[in-house]
């Protein structure tokens, strides 16, 4: 059985941050939701994405094929629906496609097959992604959902006594470190994955996620729901963020509501604004309409795509979005929205030029001891050509 996961039209309300990946790369909660798929039916999943993702997100065709929309978050009674399935019926929630039954030969063309296909209607409420914010108001229920599936049935292992563990939903996976840190877990889970460290000082309320070789520093205030994936460096204030892997907020600043993508650094002394003055809806830059779009919150940060970064003391107005390759710096607060390769700040924004772009990725690659190869170039490349209109605006 092929366990294929597909872009739907979240592909594009989830810009900029589905630029880089598939829609079922995105983390939220402990997991990817590719990761989550691939534990709840134990099997191996590819991805049917867009055509210049391929060869990075590559797609295997098995006989028979399991298509599952990339932007739904599996539990348990939607996992048994889909698994139900026969070939030639289709999974749906009123008019929403969540998965279908093809044959190998149906894969490529299957929006156009599945149209004669049986509808079978679910009716249960699960977790879907259609804008970037989802990812940080939905991330306490996925965190706490990913806690249970992974934990049960195992034993934490042991951490210094010299740390204060307050309740009893706390789990580290064996080589996690941690010094004097307070960890408070009755309002939520915390999980340390293996090789990842907690220094002398640090103060975390649950639900949170640390992953694997991430390091949160001395002094940090960690509140949650916070997600960190691997590879991050953490300090200052956070709370309910999501940190995907690769990236850091190292330094003192505040971070709230908000998502930053892979690759991402954020320089020290910066924050980012969560709350209006006026305590008014936040509107975030929305890619599709090219406006900005109602989110129906009160609490919306900063949302950064992969590779963006920012200079020491960046001040981030409520709701901005900052886009692949962005690269922000000088005095006062950037535009609401920062386009993708866009060097610069307030008083002077120019392209970022692909050769330049390229350059620092690579540096940057090699310092996390990651080879930066031709597939992740020809990715940027062809960003770069995507962007470069909203860019020189």
């Amino acid at each position: 059985m092929g366990i294929i996961l597909f872009d739907g039209a979240e592909q594009q309300t989830l810009l900029p941050l589905m630029f880089t990946r598939p829609v079922a790369d995105l983390r939220i909660g402990i997991l990817t939701i590719a990761e989550k798929w691939q534990k709840y039916l134990n099997q191996p999943i590819s991805f049917l994405t867009q055509p210049y993702l391929q060869e990075k997100f590559p797609l295997t065709i098995a006989d028979e094929n399991l298509l599952i929309n990339g932007s739904v978050c599996p539990d348990e009674a939607l996992v048994d629906a889909v698994t139900y399935l026969q070939e030639g019926e289709v999974l749906k929630q009123n008019s929403f496609l969540i998965a279908a039954k093809v044959s190998s030969g149906d894969v490529k063309t299957w929006q156009a097959v599945i149209a004669s296909f049986k509808a079978i209607n679910y009716t249960p409420e699960f977790v879907r992604l259609v804008f970037p914010e989802d990812i940080f108001r939905l991330n306490e229920t996925e965190l706490r959902k990913d806690f249970a599936f992974l934990t049960k049935g195992k034993t934490s292992a042991s951490i210094s006594n010299t740390n204060t563990i307050l309740g009893n939903a706390f789990f580290a996976e064996e080589g996690a470190a941690a010094e004097c840190a307070t960890f408070n877990t009755r309002l939520g889970p915390i999980y340390l994955s293996k090789t990842s460290e907690v220094f002398e000082g640090a103060n975390i309320r649950g639900s949170f996620f640390l992953g694997e070789c991430s390091q949160v520093k001395m002094g940090a205030k960690i509140y949650g729901a916070t997600t960190v994936g691997p590879h991050c460096t953490i300090g200052g204030e956070v709370k309910n963020a999501v940190i995907w892997g690769y990236s850091s907020k190292g330094h003192e600043g505040y971070l709230g509501n908000s998502v930053l993508g892979e690759w991402c650094n954020i320089g020290a002394d910066s924050n980012n604004s969560n709350l209006k003055n006026t305590y008014a809806e936040v509107k975030l830059w929305d890619y599709p309409t090219q406006k900005l779009r109602g989110t129906g919150l009160q609490f919306c940060g900063l949302i950064m795509a992969d590779h963006a970064k920012c200079g020491i003391n960046t001040m981030f107005n409520t709701g901005t979005v900052a886009g692949v390759n962005s690269n922000i710096f000088g005095a006062g607060y950037p535009q609401k929205f920062i386009p993708d390769f866009s060097w610069g700040g307030i008083e002077d924004t120019e392209i970022y030029a692909i050769n330049k772009a390229l350059e620092t990725a690579k540096r940057v690659f090699e310092r996390k001891n990651r080879e930066f190869n031709e597939t992740e170039a020809n990715i940027l490349k062809h960003i770069f050509e995507l962007t470069t209109l909203n860019t020189s605006k």
